[in-house]
């Protein structure tokens, strides 16, 4: 559904972006992370069809971004990262506009400004000016925009910026549920978290180039961690921790403020090594849990560390 091949964009001398190569299955959501800088704007801008590519493609359902822009522009919804200078517009007013300049029928607006307001939850705040709203609900507005023609494609950049938590957990949740509509979605964010939650596959990148794409587990995989486990125990954790690094099924094991986080070579019984390598040495397990490696994690990991 969203394809890139060598796509390349240079400003004078700067490389914002180097021979990006993607392949986003429809239906998907998909997660593009990097730090400020890292070229995630600027890819979603030429798959937008708002930005020319030094080189390389770009196709979104098939067509060539910079060959098939009018025929792209009526598949894909492009959210930026600002809300636009449209303050004084009402809610209804402000979508509205938007239809209209989608070359809607008008006998047809109000029925879909009505749909949208109903998807994004927000009917009771129709006849509020925009700049009266929250920053979660105008990240919601700005969602509702770019349903207004139905596309087949949603490219959100940091839709999540500056929202509390509540909101974005509600953002969240409209996006899952957009993707059960059959919508694909690509959404950049530094919120790592947040898309671990939500995602199908992610792409990392950094200064310009992709340094990673594929699912968690393919992330999990790539630094050699199948499981992680997170246990407390009774006694010395020190002693508890020597007695698991001497396993070669252990990759590390050590203390992380009250407990021991210890990860594995393999997905072999990792439970029961533990609790019978422990209780032969006279420790006892007050906890044990797996936990899965945290996308801040990998991504830490699978790059230079340029994060700000």
């Amino acid at each position: 559904m969203i394809q890139t091949k060598g796509l390349t964009k240079y400003y004078g001398d700067l490389a914002a972006l180097v021979d990006l190569d993607l392949d986003i299955n429809a239906g998907d959501i998909f997660g593009f992370i990097g730090p400020n800088g890292a070229g995630k704007t600027t890819t979603m801008r030429i798959l937008a069809t708002l930005l020319e590519p030094t080189r390389g493609r770009a196709f979104i359902d098939g067509l060539d971004v910079t060959k098939k822009g009018k025929q792209v522009r009526g598949r894909v919804g492009y959210m930026p990262d600002f809300m636009g200078v449209y303050d004084d517009l009402k809610v209804f007013e402000y979508l509205e506009f938007f239809a209209a300049a989608f070359n809607i029928p008008r006998r047809q607006r109000k029925s879909i400004v009505d749909g949208v307001l109903e998807l994004t939850d927000l009917q009771s705040k129709q006849t509020f000016t925009v700049d009266s709203l929250s920053r979660g609900m105008q990240q919601r507005l700005s969602l509702a925009r770019v349903l207004i023609h139905d596309p087949k494609v949603l490219v959100l950049d940091e839709p999540a910026s500056g929202l509390d938590p509540r909101a974005r957990i509600e953002i969240r949740q409209l996006l899952q549920e957009l993707q059960r509509m059959g919508k694909t979605i690509m959404i950049s964010s530094h919120i790592l978290s947040e898309l671990e939650e939500m995602c199908d596959h992610v792409g990392i990148i950094e200064q310009g180039k992709l340094v990673f794409t594929g699912t968690m587990e393919e992330i999990r995989r790539r630094l050699g961690v199948s499981t992680m486990v997170r246990l407390q125990v009774v006694g010395d954790p020190r002693r508890a921790v020597e007695l698991l690094n001497a396993l070669p099924q252990i990759r590390q094991a050590r203390r992380v403020d009250d407990h021991i986080t210890v990860t594995f070579e393999d997905d072999s019984d990792n439970d029961g090594l533990i609790a019978r390598t422990l209780v032969q040495g006279n420790i006892d397990i007050i906890s044990l849990q797996p936990e899965q490696i945290k996308l801040d994690q990998a991504f830490l990991q699978l790059t230079k560390g340029i994060v700000q």
